[in-house]
């Protein structure tokens, strides 16, 4: 079947647009000219592992795939990260990618690698999808009322995720200050995370091994789990969906495993599932 061409969206091409204008233009350009302090980059390397992993372990792995189950406010904690992430609401994300695997490789798969690269990197963002694509995918999560909060309130949380680097630098240097940690930790941090998590759709789709199975595009990419806090072992998650591990073996690199396994120990997630042996 051939792929269906839909109306253009522009709010969120100008959303990304300013985001990718302002990372690969305005930060270099401050950085010739003023330079970046110390407080920026730690505020950076914060926000990008709390943003990153609020996404491959809240809204990927917990809510997704329900992979394991968490006290309420440690659920909320994993909502308001993600959110800051500049990725839609857990109930849209989750929703789009439940139907990922459910149709995968498709032309209902939202970011389907099959139409290249572009296509299942960002160029499915840029589309006008169908409003009703995810009524049977996104069912159970309407359920949930924390998901739902978020949900109603996604754009004060992602304002709150930007606001935070800026007030930290304003405390530390004032405006001048403000505005250099807003630039790093706020966009570029985001614009950063933004492509590291497109890199599951595409190059996770396109490159890499499937020593797990064939039944799909999905394929296993070390260097991808290396941004990704180990998303990128992505053939096994495919394959296992449950599994809290994308990366099964010991020595394979996934923080977010490793999270959810740490947060088990002080029992602050249970329910943990893995793959039968």
């Amino acid at each position: 079947m051939q792929a269906v061409t839909r109306p253009r969206d522009y709010q969120t091409i100008i959303l990304f647009s300013i985001v990718t204008l302002g990372a690969m233009i305005g930060v270099p350009l401050y950085a010739y000219h003023y330079d970046f302090t110390t407080l920026d980059w730690t505020m950076f390397a914060v926000l990008y592992i709390v943003t990153g992993l609020g996404i491959t372990v809240g809204y990927h792995r917990m809510i997704s795939h329900r992979a394991f189950d968490c006290p309420g406010w440690v659920k909320v904690c994993f909502l308001l990260a993600g959110g800051w992430a500049l990725q839609n609401s857990a109930l849209k994300w989750c929703g789009d990618h439940i139907r990922h695997h459910a149709v995968c490789d498709e032309n209902d798969d939202p970011y389907n690698a099959l139409r290249g690269f572009w296509y299942s990197h960002c160029g499915w963002l840029f589309e006008k999808g169908d409003p009703g694509a995810n009524a049977k995918y996104d069912g159970k999560l309407r359920k949930d009322p924390l998901i739902m909060w978020q949900h109603r309130y996604y754009v004060p949380v992602v304002l709150s995720g930007l606001a935070l680097p800026f007030v930290v630098g304003a405390i530390s240097g004032g405006w001048m200050g403000g505005l250099s940690c807003f630039l790093l930790a706020g966009v570029c941090r985001t614009f950063l995370v933004l492509n590291s998590t497109f890199c599951i759709n595409s190059v996770c789709h396109i490159w890499g091994d499937q020593p797990y199975g064939t039944k799909d595009s999905s394929r296993d990419s070390w260097w991808v789990s290396l941004i990704t806090f180990g998303e990128g072992y992505h053939n096994y998650h495919h394959m296992y969906l449950r599994d809290y591990r994308n990366g099964p073996q010991w020595y394979n690199f996934d923080p977010s495993k490793w999270l959810v396994f740490s947060l088990s120990r002080v029992g602050l997630a249970y329910n943990l599932q893995r793959r039968s042996s």
